[in-house]
């Protein structure tokens, strides 16, 4: 998801401004703070390795396209189920804690993929990375709150920040990655393939399967090793959390007034609808690449997954800077009809035009997460903000749903009209944005 996600737990287990009781100097200081940066980066490479191992899959195991998104159903199925557990631990054992959790789930998950790879099964890979995620959730429940305790208090937005900007980085190399070592072999139509003998397509199959061994073993490797050295280093201590102060349930609780808040759910519909559309357009650019430009093979094709996360990246960037003239309420508008336009153009315009629309649509993507969860929360207490960023945290199950609706459409009307799902997608969000707006409007009357 590589992706913006970065931003939006670190109201779930204590305010950002939480005190330190020791402020360490010199290597002590930097080192926790280096270890933690790096989680960032391992966690973009994991979520865009995805996009790349659906292209893999459908080659290794004649998958259709809905069979080939449940790789992003099984991810972010981990995600919706793990999201809140992770919380939980780590409010009780701490930061440093869930982090070591995270790392040793994400490294088991990667080495699952070489008996996966042995036995040549798709549900085992499925579960391989239901466990990379489940690790993932405990990273980001984790990481982002303790970027904000090591160091001082006044430096925490700019090294949250510092920390959001090696994700994007993490990502492009998890495409790169997946682009010279998984997809770097032959690849042969429908019609070759038939006119193998079966010995010949089972060893063909059996290459393309292997493809993924060695890639995931050495990041599983890596994960374990950053583990050990996060479980060795000497943290910061940081205050306890404390917990909640008013009741979650029951007819005054706290979730039932956010849910009867027609702004907050508005903004968890949009969320959902946001994520589905992230990860559904990037998870099939290579199939739509490969299907509008027939002979481009999906080494090449990956290179627009890489331009859409260098745009991904760019956007991040212009957009906060945007920001500073603009009500974010107004830019997420703004960028949400955009990229309705895009994707509708992609749909209607099949080629490399299309193909150079999709890309751009990551630069309008790139603010919509963290401008949806901020409206989302905006105006809460300290107990319903908790309550609400693990709700919100929680949509980004719209990323398991919506990719395997996309593959659904595309089996059926082609993958361009698939395009449709995430075109509305985008006016969900757009439609968010005017509520916001239009309700902001009101209160300044």
């Amino acid at each position: 998801m590589q992706r913006e996600r970065g931003v939006d737990v670190q109201v779930m287990t204590e305010s950002p401004a939480t005190p330190i009781a020791t402020a360490p100097q010199g290597v002590r200081r930097w080192l926790p703070l280096f270890l933690i940066v790096g989680l960032f980066f391992l966690w973009g490479g994991a979520n865009n390795l995805n996009d790349v191992l659906i292209a893999q899959f459908k080659l290794a195991f004649v998958l259709d396209d809905f069979q080939a998104g449940l790789v992003q159903s099984a991810f972010y199925l981990g995600y919706f189920l793990v999201a809140m557990p992770a919380a939980m631990f780590m409010r009780r054992y701490g930061y440093k804690e869930a982090v070591v959790v995270g790392l040793v789930l994400y490294g088991a998950g990667a080495l699952l993929f070489w008996p996966a790879a042995q036995l040549r099964t798709y549900g085992l890979f499925l579960f391989a990375l239901f466990v990379i995620a489940t690790g993932l959730a405990f990273l980001e429940t984790s990481a982002n709150p303790l970027m904000t305790v090591l160091g001082p208090r006044e430096g925490a937005a700019r090294r949250l920040n510092f920390a959001q900007a090696f994700n994007p980085l993490g990502s492009i190399a998890g495409v790169l990655i997946g682009k010279h070592f998984i997809l770097a072999g032959a690849e042969h139509t429908p019609q070759q393939l038939t006119a193998m003998t079966a010995a010949e397509r089972d060893a063909y199959f059996t290459t393309a399967t292997h493809a993924v061994q060695w890639p995931y073993l050495c990041i599983g490797l890596v994960v374990l090793a950053w583990a050990v050295l996060v479980l060795v280093m000497r943290f910061p201590a940081v205050a306890a959390p404390h917990k909640l102060t008013t009741r979650a349930i029951g007819h005054d609780g706290a979730l039932v007034r956010l849910l009867r808040d027609r702004g907050f759910t508005g903004a968890m519909a949009a969320q959902f609808f946001y994520v589905g559309a992230q990860v559904g357009v990037w998870s099939y650019t290579i199939r739509y690449v490969q299907s509008s430009m027939p002979g481009t093979s999906a080494h090449a094709a990956a290179n627009f997954i890489l331009a859409a996360l260098v745009c991904f990246m760019a956007g991040r960037f212009v957009g906060t800077a945007l920001m500073k003239y603009l009500a974010p309420v107004r830019l997420l508008l703004a960028f949400a009809a955009i990229n309705v336009v895009l994707t509708l153009y992609a749909l209607l315009w099949p080629g490399l035009s299309g193909a150079c629309a999709l890309v751009a649509c990551s630069f309008f993507m790139s603010v919509m997460y963290p401008t949806i969860f901020a409206l989302g929360v905006e105006g809460m207490d300290d107990d319903e903000r908790k309550l609400g960023s693990a709700l919100l945290v929680m949509t980004i199950i719209g990323g398991a749903v919506l990719t395997a609706a996309m593959g659904a459409v595309s089996d059926f009307a082609g993958i361009a009209r698939a395009l449709g799902v995430p075109a509305l997608s985008f006016a969900v969000v757009a439609w968010f944005a005017w509520r916001q707006l239009k309700h902001a409007r009101v209160e300044e009357r």
